[in-house]
Parts: C-alpha cells; sequence; structure tokens
C-alpha cells in the first residue's frame, strides 16, 4: 500500500471523492486550466491532442457518409433566434448578446452562437431551390458558447468545441434515416476508439432538444454509475424549414418545405474518456485517441548508449505509426513511472543496459500493470499488438460495469435504491410530464432515453399502465 500511496498523492481518491479526484486529474495530467472569464477553460496542448485524434476519427466516417465540412458565422443576428418559438424559448438561459461593436450601439443585437440551426437554416433557404439540390450533407468543426452558472471543465463549459452537423432532405423518411444512421456512426465511434459501450434511444419531449420534432440520445455510463450524453442526433422534421422558408421545387413541380436534421458531439467526450476509464492513478487512455501511445523510459540512461538506444527505439516505432516519444529528462525513472501513468499513456516501455545489451526491452500495460518483455528487433510488432489488446480491454471492462449496473424497477422507492447504488435504472413510465417531473424531483434521476423493444407493466411512479420501458440515471 506504501507503494500505491506514491502513485497517488497528487490526487484525490477515485472512490472517496469522485468529484475532486475528476478536477484534479485534468488540471494535473496538462489537459485544461481555467480561463481568466468564469465557466470557461483553456485546453492545453496534452488535452488538445485528444480532441484532434477524435476529430481525425469522426470526420472520416463523417466524409465517409457523404458529409463536407463548411463554417458558418459565429455571430448570430438576434431576430434570427426568434423565428422558432420553442428554440429560442429552450435557448433563452443560455445566450450570450452582443449589443456594442466598434464602439457603437449595435443596430440589432447580435447572438454568440450557442447552436446553428438559425444561421444554417437561413443560407439553406439561399442555397436550395430544387430537388436536384438535396441532400444538403454539411458538418461544421466549431466553438459555441452557452452561459452556464455551474460549470467544470469539460463536461459543461460556457465555450466549448464541438461538430455541428446540418442536413436537409427531400422527405422525411430520408431525413429519419439520416438521424438514426448518424446515431449509429457516433455509437460505433464511442465504442470503437473511446472503447465506451453507450445506450442509445429516443429522448423524452422533456429532454427533447429545442424545437426538434424528436432527439436521440447517447448515454455513456460513467465510474461512479451516473451518466453522461455523450452525443445527440435530431429529427427537426419542417419546424425549421418554416421559420426559415427552407423550400424546394419538386419533380411534380410544387414548392415543398425541406426535412432537416442536426447532431452533434464535443469536447464533453473527453470528460467521458476521463470517468469512464480512469482509476487511483489517474488518467487511462484508449490507445485510438490517446496523444502519446507509447513512452520510452531509459533505465540508468547516464551509461553509454542508453539514450541512443531509446532515441532509435522511439523513432523505429514512429516509423511503424505509433505515436511514441522518449523521456529523456533527468528526473528520476520512479517519477517518470507515476508521470506517464497519471497522464494515461496505454503503454511504458523500459529500456535499460542489460535490456539493451540481451536485445529486448520491458513492456508495461497501463490498464493492467502487467510487464511483459519483448525483443527490440519485433518492437513494433509487440507494441502493435498490445495497444490494441489494451483498447480491446477497456472496452470489455467497460461492457462488463456497465452489465452489472443495470437494475430494473417497479416503484418509485426502488429506483431511489437502484440510483443511490451507483447503477442505470430500467423502470416502466406512463409518458406523462408530471410523473417524468416527480421521478426527477424525488430521485434526482432523469429519464436518459426510452428502451425500444421492452415492455412493463406499469409507470413506477403512478402505478397507471406503462407506455414505455425508460432508462433512468443521475446525470453530468
Amino acid at each position: 500500500m506504501a507503494k500505491e500511496n506514491q502513485f497517488v498523492n497528487q490526487i484525490a481518491d477515485i472512490e472517496t471523492d469522485f468529484p475532486r479526484w475528476y478536477t484534479d486529474v485534468v488540471t494535473r495530467t496538462k489537459l485544461v486550466d481555467y480561463g481568466p472569464v468564469k465557466g470557461t477553460m483553456v485546453i492545453r496542448p496534452y488535452g488538445y491532442a485528444i480532441w484532434e485524434n477524435i476529430q481525425k476519427e469522426l470526420d472520416a466516417r463523417f466524409k465517409a457518409t457523404g458529409h463536407e465540412n463548411a463554417y458558418f458565422p459565429l455571430l448570430i443576428p438576434y431576430s434570427f433566434m426568434t423565428r422558432e418559438a420553442e428554440h429560442v424559448e429552450g435557448f433563452a438561459p443560455e445566450v450570450a448578446v452582443v449589443t456594442v461593436g466598434g464602439g457603437e450601439t449595435l443596430a440589432e443585437p447580435l447572438v454568440i452562437r450557442p447552436t446553428s440551426e438559425t444561421v444554417i437554416g437561413e443560407m439553406y433557404s439561399k442555397w436550395l431551390q430544387s430537388y436536384r439540390d438535396l441532400p444538403i450533407l454539411i458538418n461544421q468543426w466549431a466553438n459555441v458558447v452557452r452561459w452556464e452558472k455551474t460549470t467544470r471543465p469539460f463536461l459543461r463549459t460556457s465555450e466549448f468545441l464541438w461538430q455541428e452537423g446540418h442536413t436537409a432532405h427531400a422527405t422525411e423518411e430520408e431525413a429519419m434515416e439520416e438521424t438514426m444512421k448518424m446515431l449509429g456512426v457516433y455509437k460505433e465511434f464511442a465504442e470503437t476508439c473511446l472503447a465506451i459501450p453507450v445506450f442509445t434511444g429516443r429522448k423524452t419531449e422533456k429532454e427533447k432538444f429545442a424545437g426538434a420534432v424528436a432527439t436521440f440520445g447517447m448515454e455513456a455510463m460513467m465510474h461512479d454509475g451516473k451518466s453522461l450524453q455523450a452525443g445527440t442526433s435530431h429529427y427537426l422534421g419542417q419546424n425549421f424549414s418554416k421559420a426559415f422558408d427552407i423550400r424546394f421545387l419538386d419533380k411534380d413541380g410544387t414548392h415543398k418545405y425541406a426535412y432537416t436534421t442536426s447532431w452533434g458531439v464535443s469536447t464533453r467526450l473527453i470528460g467521458a474518456l476521463i470517468m469512464a476509464h480512469g482509476d487511483s492513478r489517474g488518467l487511462v487512455l484508449p490507445p485510438v485517441v490517446a496523444p502519446v501511445q507509447a513512452i520510452v523510459i531509459p533505465i540508468a540512461a547516464k551509461k553509454e548508449g542508453v539514450l541512443e538506444a531509446a532515441a532509435t527505439l522511439k523513432a523505429k516505432l514512429r516509423a511503424a505509426g505509433v505515436r511514441a516519444d522518449c523521456d529523456a529528462s533527468d528526473n528520476s525513472p520512479g517519477w517518470k513511472f507515476n508521470e506517464w501513468e497519471m497522464k494515461g499513456v496505454p503503454v511504458r516501455i523500459e529500456l535499460g543496459p542489460r535490456d539493451i545489451e540481451a536485445g529486448k526491452m520491458v513492456l508495461v500495460r497501463r490498464d493492467t500493470h502487467e510487464k511483459t518483455e519483448a525483443s527490440l528487433e519485433n518492437a513494433a510488432e509487440a507494441v502493435q499488438a498490445l495497444l490494441a489488446e489494451v483498447q480491446q480491454n477497456l472496452l470489455r471492462r467497460a461492457k462488463k460495469r456497465k452489465e452489472e449496473r443495470i437494475v430494473t424497477a417497479e416503484s418509485a422507492e426502488e429506483l431511489l435504491r437502484g440510483v443511490e447504488g451507483g447503477n442505470f435504472v430500467k423502470a416502466g413510465w406512463c409518458g406523462c410530464r408530471e410523473c417524468e417531473d416527480k421521478i426527477k424531483e424525488q430521485t434526482a434521476a432523469s429519464a436518459r432515453v426510452i428502451v425500444e423493444g421492452e415492455t412493463a407493466g406499469k409507470c413506477c411512479c403512478c402505478g397507471r399502465e406503462a407506455k414505455h420501458v425508460v432508462l433512468f440515471a443521475r446525470a453530468y
């Protein structure tokens, strides 16, 4: 236990103070720092590198499904926000407004982008003329501002980075197909790249996006049993088309309103990574998105040839496509072990004079701390194979937790016991907003997604016939 304490004395205990553990980890590992404006964050290079890897993986998937990237303005005329009544009502409390520009009061206030349905709707109304122009499949990588009252790095900040896809289609069927397709893209990405198994499904009316006909969410289970909404895909119907006059001349010679969608994920995914895989020693990063996949630690570095051999090994790994680095600093090996473990690097490579002489290296996995040896001659193959195993093991481990921490409830009391035990809870719901609000008030748990294909006899709140089975959880 004494040895363990050497590794964790800079971060709070993950089991007894999870919120403090999270804050300690994101700052101690230099993922972020706090910005000078309350509620903002500075994403430092190590944290931004994770976001770049997320971008790279998602961007390839978007382009493979026919989407193109574009960019739309940060500043939106205030009048745009008022055109869709439900949308403006939903975002009004979070909107930041610019009233002065160039030292003069503006003729019309400008909203700092909280989301882009309105400005993109305005542009689509100009670009769309004929059915031949459809579908429009556009994504943008951008920042947004939402004036949050309670903030935490990555999870909820006043400004954050994200991508938002916006598409327009000729028919309701095509738009719904797009909505579900992109939800599927997110789910595959979460499991394949982030090693996080997720729940997907339709949101309740209370939880849906302001202005949508239907919202479909992706919910991830965190270490403490709470849910994190990791992504959403919205079927907007013709709500924004009618508000912004997005019409086209169809084959039958009549003008019709387009059916639109929007979908997005954000830097909140980094918070999901931290809280889904982290342990008492800090970060545990899946190799697919880790900034550094393998770190070479020279042992007895002052001895002749050690640093040279470590540099050669790093170069060999990089040439094979491994994101490798070498810590040639004058810190002790123990300090380096601690530092790189805390930063979540998937594989540590120890290389000393005896290893070099024997033509081998020592590999240490971050997920299990297991040590193995491999030949230097086959270093790239050995490291790549180990990275693949670490990636799969993180997913297996997360799936096991997800499966073990789902319980069912037939009453509000059982639901309360379930969420207090750190679980997701499946329960019957009558579909009444009053019952949904009452469950939230009594248990602090909200409806995350509606579970398709399952039935329940009665509502866990009022006892009337259940229309849906809902996954309830406390959420970030």
